[in-house]
Parts: C-alpha cells; structure tokens; sequence
C-alpha cells in the first residue's frame, strides 16, 4: 500500500491520504473545491466542479493514473437540480471515457461545498 500525496492539490483536512494506491488501483478521496493552497472557491457549482476535477486529475497524475483510467466515480451533490450542469462538465473532463458512476444527493458536505468527487483507477496501462 502506497500513500500518495501532492502540492498539485489541496491536503487533506482531516486524518486521510490524498489517493491510496493498491496493486494495480489507486482510489482517492472524495475532493471538494478547494485550491492547493487550500483556499475554498465557495462559488458556483460550476466553478466547484471545473476546481474538483482539476483537483482529482492532480491527485491521480501523483499516483502514476490519469482522468483516462479512472474505472468508478461517485459525485455528491447539495442539490440534484445540479446534475446537468455537472454532467456537462464532468463530460468535458472526461471526453469519451465514460467510467461506471453513482451520484448521490447528500444534505451537507465539508466546507458546505456544492460538490464533491472521488474516483478508483487503474495504474500503468488502460
């Protein structure tokens, strides 16, 4: 088991890793809009989401993954009448790779965040 950690993202604020990394899977932890300097963006859930996926794709890069090997990602949403704009979003990152996926309507998230995302991918080869 490898811890992975990065200055391309926020630390972790709490008793957790950025992203662990077992076998041939690293899994991270969910990430809100945070920037790595660890200020919070508390804009729109646009705004939220564009920093969260920048957020995740550092942390998988530091694991030795990327965007294109994610395998499963679960969304937690303030509001479900967000869901469209995030998919389009989460499209745009994601392009043609459409990896399994749960959303979930959460009541409240760290830092009251709108979003939060964490994902499980394979290391090395696609």
């Amino acid at each position: 088991m490898n811890f992975v950690s990065t200055k391309e993202a926020p630390e972790a604020i709490g008793p957790y890793s950025q992203a662990v990394q077992v076998g041939n899977l690293i899994y991270t932890s969910g990430q809100i809009a945070l920037t790595p300097d660890g200020n919070f963006l508390d804009e729109s859930v646009e705004v939220q989401t564009e920093q969260v996926l920048t957020n995740l794709s550092n942390v998988l890069k530091a694991g030795g993954s990327e965007l294109g090997k994610v395998v499963k990602t679960t969304i937690f949403l303030e509001n479900m009448e967000d869901f469209a704009v995030v998919n389009e979003i989460y499209s745009k990152h994601f392009k043609e790779h459409k990896p399994a996926r749960s959303t979930v309507a959460v009541k409240t998230l760290p830092k009251n965040a709108k979003i939060e995302i964490e994902a499980i991918a394979l290391l090395g080869e696609k």
